[in-house]
């Protein structure tokens, strides 16, 4: 699976979490998974919500297009946001991808 790929009305994501960071945002690829730090402990979905808050900020969608496919307890995840083109996403994510990590919105 890629890290991007297209579903009806929307895009999943493919990532990779790593909870208990010193701080939250995308770090770069893990494989062929974004790789997310989130400050969040993997306790009571505190990680999962933390997530989800990161990628609506992220893409500048409501947090309530942003839903959790599969992976609710492990650090892969798949993650569903709608209203998003495969190009879109991938212009969002590409400057992470290049080696220079820029400030999250």
């Amino acid at each position: 699976m890629s890290v991007v790929t297209q579903k009806q009305d929307g895009v999943c994501i493919s990532i990779r979490v790593q909870p208990r960071s010193s701080r939250s945002g995308v770090a770069g690829l893990y494989g062929e998974s974004v790789r997310i730090c989130l400050k969040s402990a993997p306790v009571d979905d505190a990680a999962n919500m933390e997530c989800g808050v990161l990628l609506a900020k992220l893409f500048g969608v409501p947090r309530s297009s942003v839903t959790l496919v599969s992976g609710r307890s492990s650090r892969s995840k798949v993650m569903k946001i709608e209203g998003l083109s495969v190009a879109s996403a991938e212009a969002v994510l590409a400057p992470y991808f290049s080696g220079t990590i820029p400030p999250m919105p």
